[in-house]
């Protein structure tokens, strides 16, 4: 559930890391289970994954008897504003 006005305070406190989140999800399609290897962390200050679930950025959805993880709309459109302000 997305609350309001969190995406943005995410956003400014790991902006990289979430915006790399997405490009690799966005890349390809990934499995929860590959996700979570990749960018699983015991670290309570770098929480990257629980930060773009909890801003609406991914989503999991069941496929094929495994969980797909995808970029939401949201996150779609952090990864357009990234690309934006770069250029």
């Amino acid at each position: 559930m997305q609350r309001r006005g969190y995406a943005v305070a995410v956003t400014q406190a790991n902006p990289t890391l979430i915006l790399d989140l997405l490009r690799w999800l966005a890349a390809e399609p990934r499995t929860y289970a590959e996700t979570m290897e990749a960018w699983r962390t015991s670290c309570p200050r770098l929480t990257i994954w629980e930060d773009a679930v909890d801003a609406g950025y991914v989503v999991r959805r069941p496929l094929d008897g495994a969980i797909r993880v995808e970029v939401t709309a949201a996150g779609r459109r952090a990864l357009a504003g990234a690309a934006r302000t770069a250029a």
